[in-house]
């Protein structure tokens, strides 16, 4: 495995707490941005299953173009995790268009280690053993407490209106991915739900290492997400804590009435709410 990288919304987290957690670095991968599918034609509708409301527009700050976003974006997310951490844990440029590359991959095999919206983590990966038997130390985990702490801090109500204020422009860079009729507060609720369905792995977690990378030696495990990876590899402890606020952040931007989807298209951007 290599280093691992941060990317806690990955929520704006994950945009803030799946962005700075949800990247490990351990694979050698080229970057996996979705591409559109020639052979299917979207449908021209797509039932929403949680509407964001639309901003009314007073008293609101306009929104900045998507390509003229990256300062703006930036100045609201650091008054929100603090200026230091903003700059020691986030890339400066294409922010949003990398949280949203992020957040579609998450819950896929493969994260586009170069799209993301994060800079590595400092340290190496660390495994207790030998060639022929090797577990995930846990020394591993402690390399993660400063990030944990932020995420601790994280005020999800606010994390939640910041999200909401630049949505438009993520429901952009999600169309442009090429999901021309997809809905982004929707993809977003799947991968938090993704990484909430992560297993829980009581004692050692076995390694193999048939090439460069370690890897799994449960296949159950190496099969799972991305994400769902990261999470067993920070700790049980660590990624509690980062499940938590992913709850947390969910009640806030999921549509809570089930019983209430409509069908419109995504294109015309978020609807009333």
């Amino acid at each position: 495995m290599r280093k691992p990288i941060w990317l806690i919304v990955a929520a704006l987290i994950l945009i803030g707490a799946a962005v700075l957690f949800f990247s490990w670095r351990a694979y050698r991968v080229t970057p996996v941005a979705r591409q559109p599918v020639a052979s299917v034609a979207p449908p021209a509708e797509a039932a929403i299953r949680n509407p964001v409301p639309e901003s009314s527009g007073d008293g609101a700050q306009a929104l900045p173009s998507l390509e003229t976003s990256d300062a703006p974006f930036r100045d609201s997310l650091g008054e929100i995790l603090g200026q230091p951490a903003l700059d020691s844990l986030f890339k400066p440029e294409m922010l949003i268009r990398h949280i949203v590359v992020t957040v579609d991959n998450l819950s896929r095999k493969r994260v586009a280690v170069e799209l993301r919206p994060t800079k590595a983590a400092p340290g190496r990966f660390i495994a207790s053993g030998d060639e022929q038997h090797s577990t995930l130390d846990p020394a591993n985990y402690q390399r993660y407490a400063p990030y944990v702490r932020v995420v601790q801090m994280l005020d999800t109500k606010q994390l939640a209106a910041l999200y909401l204020h630049f949505y438009p422009l993520m429901q952009q860079a999600y169309q442009n991915l090429g999901y021309p009729n997809g809905y982004f507060n929707d993809r977003v609720v799947e991968t938090i739900d993704n990484l909430l369905a992560t297993p829980q792995v009581t004692g050692d977690i076995v390694l193999v290492r048939p090439n460069v990378m370690y890897q799994f030696a449960d296949p159950k495990l190496e099969d799972l997400s991305a994400g769902q990876k990261v999470l067993l590899r920070i700790g049980p402890d660590n990624a509690a804590i980062v499940k938590a606020k992913l709850l947390e952040l969910r009640s806030q931007i999921a549509d809570r009435s089930r019983d209430t989807q409509r069908t419109r298209s995504p294109a015309d951007g978020p609807g009333p709410g």
